[in-house]
């Protein structure tokens, strides 16, 4: 299990905002790992995002008893002026020993599908997965399902997050040459998306 903390950060002036909230989260790492859970990365905006923003990523074991506390505590964190949890769970990937690998930029993509559809998308975008790999200087680190809220449900919506890593930002570009075996199945992917957004970041590990 998995949780994903969009960020609005506050800092004194002159001290970069993801920074000041790094310390603090490396200062409850110990507490966090007590509690079942590790945290695999804060991931820092390059495109997409407001420069005070950030993303915190924590893996959980199933049967990890200190997850809401533990999540409570970096949601209240010195700095944070708002956080926006999303509980999530593995669907193809991340294996459970998987962790993001430094350097490139890691392009958090969402998802709104048809709840009934998973299944298709995830096998579309495993298939994908395959050419696009062995393509280009990229790596899947995961593809998570989100928690379904409220609105959710009632819209019979489902959200995916997918997180790549790419060499660089023109490893980004180039991967979008329509011909590859890989596009052909995230356009059929593509079909069954209600709608969709990205942004890309740098990773630090915490």
């Amino acid at each position: 299990m998995y949780d994903y903390l969009f960020l609005d950060l506050e800092a004194p002036p002159g001290t970069p905002p993801a920074k000041a909230y790094a310390d603090h989260v490396r200062a409850r790492a110990a507490g966090i790992a007590t509690a079942g859970g590790e945290v695999l990365g804060l991931f820092t905006p390059q495109l997409g995002w407001h420069a005070r923003q950030a993303a915190l990523l924590v893996g959980w074991r199933p049967d990890a008893s200190g997850r809401e506390a533990g999540m409570a505590a970096l949601q209240t964190l010195e700095g944070v002026g708002k956080a926006e949890r999303h509980r999530m769970a593995a669907t193809a990937r991340p294996a459970a020993t998987d962790r993001p690998k430094p350097g490139g930029v890691y392009v958090h993509r969402w998802f709104v599908i048809g709840a009934d559809t998973q299944d298709e998308v995830v096998a579309l975008s495993v298939e994908g997965w395959r050419d696009f790999e062995a393509r280009f200087d990229t790596t899947i680190f995961g593809l998570f399902a989100v928690e379904r809220s409220a609105a959710d449900k009632a819209a019979g919506a489902t959200r995916l997050l997918l997180v790549t890593r790419y060499k660089d930002h023109g490893v980004w570009e180039t991967s979008r040459d329509p011909s590859t075996a890989a596009m052909a199945a995230f356009m059929r992917r593509q079909k069954l998306t209600r709608d969709t957004w990205a942004a890309s970041t740098l990773l630090t590990v915490v």
